[in-house]
């Protein structure tokens, strides 16, 4: 099979296409026919060596797919060969850009009903984040007055749209090009960085939602109430800038599960959720979706590798 393989961490010029063997699932894993993988600033991070998680060379990148099950691992019953579905592949970010790729079968779940390969393969991270965010750390709800910061963004759309799902009132962050694509996302209220600071627009916010992290992250302190909640899934927040301001703030890494992959199913299929896929590219063209990744201009939404296997 062909896949997208690092041998030595570094640029974008690491990424080697290449032929190599089939994997072949263990206990508990499922072996997938991949039609379609996400690309994130995770597989870049793991491509330049970054990443903290521990992977060892040589790698297969991707962690997001969709596509369908080719075979099952010893004794494993959930899924069966010729189901179709979508998730990430395991702990370690790795294998998915890929013909084939082997998949924890706690990571994945059926494919939402009307969904596409690429629209499924959009989706694990970025929404499992964001869902996170929002229901696991944020405790979002109706009482709830919310900043997404970086609304446009694949993780900050996503927590516009579960959020307003909860019956919050939504603020979020934008810049001009990006606005009514934001307001149509679902957003009460979205404020113009590129023309405005958003602290001189907003105050009193029950919980803040950061995508973005660096000084945006260091002023959104002040827009929250005391004893709101500030949760990043980007950088740890400043503890010591916290307590001085009275609010808590979280911390954490995404965990791709079955459960919440079948959740959030389930509101795509009811239309409460809907996807924004940006270029979409075959797995060839792997180099280019870094590129992407690094400033080349491209479409608003998530990148996709399209695997012709």
């Amino acid at each position: 099979m062909k896949a997208v393989r690092v041998h030595q961490f570094g640029g974008i010029d690491a990424l080697a296409y290449e032929k190599v063997s089939r994997p072949v699932p263990g206990e508990g894993q499922v072996l997938v026919r991949v039609k379609a993988a996400g690309v994130g600033p995770w597989d870049a991070l793991i491509r330049s060596g970054g990443s903290k998680l521990g992977q060892t060379l040589p790698l297969t990148l991707g962690a997001e797919l969709a596509g369908t099950i080719e075979r099952i691992g010893p004794s494993l019953s959930v899924f069966q060969p010729g189901d179709e579905v979508f998730g990430a592949t395991n702990p370690l970010f790795i294998g998915a850009y890929a013909e084939y790729a082997v998949a924890d079968a706690v990571r994945i779940a059926l494919k939402p009903k009307g969904m596409n390969n690429v629209e499924a393969a959009s989706v694990p991270i970025v929404a499992v984040t964001a869902q996170q965010m929002v229901v696991d750390y944020g405790q979002i709800d109706s009482t709830k007055r919310v900043l997404v910061q970086g609304g446009a963004g694949n993780v900050g759309a996503y927590a516009i749209q579960i959020a307003k799902n909860a019956g919050a009132e939504v603020i979020a962050t934008a810049f001009t090009k990006d606005v009514d694509y934001v307001l149509a996302l679902g957003a009460d209220k979205v404020i113009d960085v590129s023309t405005v600071r958003f602290e001189e627009e907003v105050t009193d916010v029950d919980v803040v939602l950061d995508t973005v992290g660096g000084e945006v992250q260091e002023r959104s302190f002040t827009v929250l109430k005391s004893g709101g909640m500030f949760v990043s899934a980007v950088s740890p927040p400043d503890q010591g800038r916290a307590a001085k301001h009275g609010v808590h703030v979280m911390f954490f890494y995404v965990n791709v599960t079955s459960a919440a992959l079948s959740t959030l199913a389930v509101l795509f299929q009811a239309g409460r959720l809907i996807t924004s896929v940006g270029d979409v590219l075959p797995l060839a063209d792997a180099r280019l979706a870094h590129e992407m990744l690094a400033g080349k201009p491209h479409q608003r939404g998530k990148i996709v590798l399209s695997v012709q296997g």
